[in-house]
């Protein structure tokens, strides 16, 4: 499927941009899962100003999504209508710390900012070497893992609003929640800054080592996934629901319910969006029919079927 393309429309209407405009360009490399459609417009900016610009200058009827490394991520087969923003590392992905404060893009990966903040001794940033994802998805989704959340380090965000203005959120005006915050939607983000106490090298280095077991000993990180697929229900756990209702190594398709950790879908070689979307459906409505609980996707969605 293709989209039409209106890249000469855009770039006629922004003769400054700077950033990089392709049309029908495919997001199915982009995604841990490798599927997918196209994008209508694949849109990399050089820089905030450039993103600025971009969606000061973008009509109000295109609607707009930002993918990151693709890692918590579906795209439908039929593609993605409008625009996908890729903020790229190049430009959104340095880190440094000064003191107890970190600062990193929101291109930098999770575990590269707890790499910054290990080297420079700031503590309470590990949990984000065990995240396969950027800061960016870190603040969108309050990301977590091992006890702790973005929201327990975080000091403040930047972003650019869907009319071009540039933004500044607090901790507090994030109004995190669990795997999710209380900042419109539209806002990208663009940049960030954490605080951790000042703790020993070595202690940083164990609790990093710690979480690097337990993915690799408990998640199938060597595969084609999109980690955790649902949200763990309150005082409960997703996987348990799961296997209870008899889904470890269930398939439709291409698509298999991991048998090492069946909170995770993956794709096992020939899977199409539609195949592992169909999967979690039928998880959600076998642990649904099992226990009563309605579990809630993690995983973001997007796109039209095919």
């Amino acid at each position: 499927m293709t989209f039409p393309d209106i890249t000469p429309d855009l770039k006629a209407a922004m003769p400054e941009l700077r950033g990089r405009l392709l049309a029908n360009q495919s997001l199915a490399e982009l995604t841990w899962f490798r599927v997918g459609g196209p994008a209508q417009i694949l849109f990399t900016p050089s820089d905030e100003d450039d993103l600025a610009y971009f969606l000061k200058h973008l009509p109000d009827e295109l609607p707009v999504y930002v993918v990151g490394v693709g890692s918590n991520l579906i795209v439908r087969d039929g593609g993605m209508p409008g625009v996908v923003i890729r903020l790229s590392p190049r430009a959104f992905g340095e880190t440094s710390a000064d003191g107890d404060i970190v600062s990193a893009g929101t291109a930098a990966l999770d575990k590269r900012v707890a790499e910054t903040a290990a080297a420079a001794n700031i503590g309470g940033l590990e949990f984000f070497f065990g995240i396969p994802g950027t800061i960016g998805g870190a603040l969108r989704m309050n990301a977590g893992a091992n006890g702790s959340e973005t929201r327990d380090v975080l000091i403040e965000a930047s972003g650019v609003g869907r009319d071009g203005s540039k933004r500044r959120f607090t901790n507090a005006q994030m109004k995190f929640v669990y795997r999710n915050n209380g900042v419109d939607p539209s806002i990208i983000f663009t940049a960030a800054r954490f605080r951790g106490p000042i703790t020993a090298p070595e202690v940083i280095r164990e609790r990093m080592a710690e979480v690097q077991s337990h993915r690799e000993t408990a998640q199938p990180i060597r595969e084609k996934t999109g980690g955790s697929t649902f949200k763990n229900p309150p005082d409960n756990s997703a996987w348990k629901l799961i296997d209870a209702a008899g889904c470890r190594g269930l398939r439709v398709g291409g698509a298999q319910v991991s048998e090492m950790h069946c909170n995770f879908l993956i794709n096992t070689g020939s899977a199409t969006g539609h195949d592992i979307e169909m999967l979690g459906e039928t998880v959600r409505a076998r642990v649904k029919e099992n226990s009563g609980i309605e579990l809630h996707w993690e995983i973001k969605r997007i796109g039209i079927p095919a």
